[in-house]
């Protein structure tokens, strides 16, 4: 019965052992894998760039919105004030 126990026990140690170092290389491969390092750097330079853009043309996008705002107002208080100027639905 000793011999069964003990058998037992250096086999739990065994597999206990191998999941240790099994664990061990996982975690070293998550730590070496550099792959998403590179994406966040993309992600932050796309961001830098949308900011730099909005930046240079703040005047042009700035009138744009108020003229698209404009046209989107002046229709709605058009169609308001005459049903009939709506377009009607397929």
């Amino acid at each position: 019965m000793s011999e069964r126990m003990l058998g037992a026990y250096i086999n739990s140690k065994i597999k206990a052992h191998k999941f240790g170092e099994a664990a061990k290389e996982r975690v070293r491969e998550v730590f070496a894998d550099e792959t998403g390092e590179v994406n966040v750097v993309a992600i932050v330079v796309l961001i830098g760039v949308a900011v730099l853009l909005a930046i240079l043309f703040k005047e042009q996008i700035t009138s744009m919105l108020n003229d698209l705002f404009s046209t989107i107002s002046g229709n709605a208080s058009g169609v308001v004030t005459d049903p009939s100027k709506a377009t009607p639905k397929p």
